[in-house]
């Protein structure tokens, strides 16, 4: 009996032990960390200088998690620097740490990736027993701070265990000799309560900064964000103009010829037109050379003009001959008026009110091309109808 209780006992605990390891998962690694890329064509800055002040004490060496404090701060201020694109700022790194004492470990210097990183690499690790020269830190930031020009931002890292409550009397001060040009921001290693409670009175000192932890920045994705939201503004790249549309001139009568061209501007709808835009018949096509009498191929555009007229009972046409040079200028206007007075028998002849029409010769006096070619002169051998008031 005693025997199988034994037994019993054994199994219970194995069972006990097994259940209890199955339950809690150990993480042996950290996760790793991708930096964000910013664009940095599409970004400007925000801040034109930033201090960064890390703390390096004794209490630092303690664990969080996988890791000590001090290198849960190193591995932030790596991301970050790791996520910061270089746009010109100027940047300074200091440390706090044992027997009250501070180190400037970087600037202040235009801030670059790579000089950033070579002097976070170099701090030393946490040390000390119970000094926590914070305020010495701040102190020393508005001293490098108060020659500078623009907007600063002042980054706090620690756990803010035994954080001198004068820090936060230095951070008022320093608000007060930079006014509205500085932010502070605060970044809590590990959950201490009381360290809470200090970086949070240090953030509000400026007004527009913040506190938040290293726990809430542990994902690429955040740290850009608290990139972002402190070194960053999106440029605001101003719209191409487009060029203006080039209107399209105007064709006021519908005849094909653009108004800045056209020199009959009221022809009426469905009139051949020449060049100029005026309602014009060629004398080529309607006489034979130094002839009155109308050709037969002409009657199709002259019954066009018979079509028009008769449907516009109130239009008033001017009938115009013209010649081109050839003979003397008193003997071509009268061919002129003749030519004009045939082209008006036709339209009358057919059914145009006779009251809707007048004639004149013009001779060479007006002519549209050269006379030195032949093809000038067959377009100055013409018969025009102008609509007339």
């Amino acid at each position: 009996m005693k025997k199988y209780y034994l037994t019993t006992f054994f199994m219970v605990l194995v069972c006990a032990c097994l259940v209890g390891c199955a339950g809690k998962t150990v993480q042996k690694t950290a996760p790793s960390f991708e930096p964000y890329k910013f664009n940095a064509n599409q970004y400007a800055s925000k801040v034109d200088n930033f201090v960064v002040i890390m703390d390096a004490s004794f209490s630092m060496r303690e664990k969080y998690g996988l890791k000590t404090k001090g290198e849960i701060a190193k591995d932030f201020l790596t991301a970050m620097n790791e996520t910061l694109p270089e746009l010109g700022y100027n940047g300074e790194l200091i440390t706090f740490g044992p027997g009250n004492s501070i180190k400037l470990e970087y600037g202040p210097t235009r801030y670059s990736t790579s000089g950033f990183e070579a002097a976070l690499n170099a701090t030393h690790k946490p040390q000390g027993n119970t000094s926590r020269p914070l305020v010495k830190a701040i102190n020393a930031a508005a001293g490098d701070l108060k020659p500078s020009q623009g907007k600063i931002a002042v980054l706090i890292v620690s756990d803010g265990e035994r954080v001198e409550a004068t820090s936060v009397k230095a951070a008022e001060a320093l608000k007060k000799q930079l006014g509205d040009r500085l932010c502070i921001y605060t970044v809590l290693i590990g959950d201490s309560p009381v360290g809470i409670k200090v970086m949070d009175q240090i953030a509000k000192t400026s007004g527009c900064g913040y506190s938040t932890t290293a726990d809430r920045l542990a994902s690429s994705g955040n740290v850009a964000g608290f990139v972002e939201g402190i070194f960053l503004t999106k440029r605001v790249c101003k719209p191409v103009a487009k060029p203006k549309p080039v209107a399209k001139p105007l064709d006021s009568d519908g005849d094909g010829v653009t108004d800045d061209k056209d020199q009959c501007p009221n022809t009426p709808k469905g009139a051949t037109v020449n060049a100029m835009g005026c309602w014009s018949f060629s004398a080529m096509t309607l006489f034979a050379f130094d002839k009155a009498e109308i050709n037969s191929e002409a009657h199709p555009v002259l019954n066009d003009a018979v079509r028009i007229l008769k449907s516009n009972p109130k239009l008033k046409v001017e009938i115009d001959g013209h010649t081109d040079n050839t003979g003397p200028a008193g003997y071509n206007m009268t061919l002129s008026e003749r030519r004009a007075k045939a082209v008006m028998k036709y339209l009358v002849d057919n059914g145009v009110n006779v009251g809707q029409l007048t004639v004149k010769g013009f001779g060479f006096t007006k002519p549209v091309a050269g006379n030195d070619t032949e093809e000038g002169r067959a377009q100055n051998r013409r018969v025009t109808l102008k609509p007339v008031k």
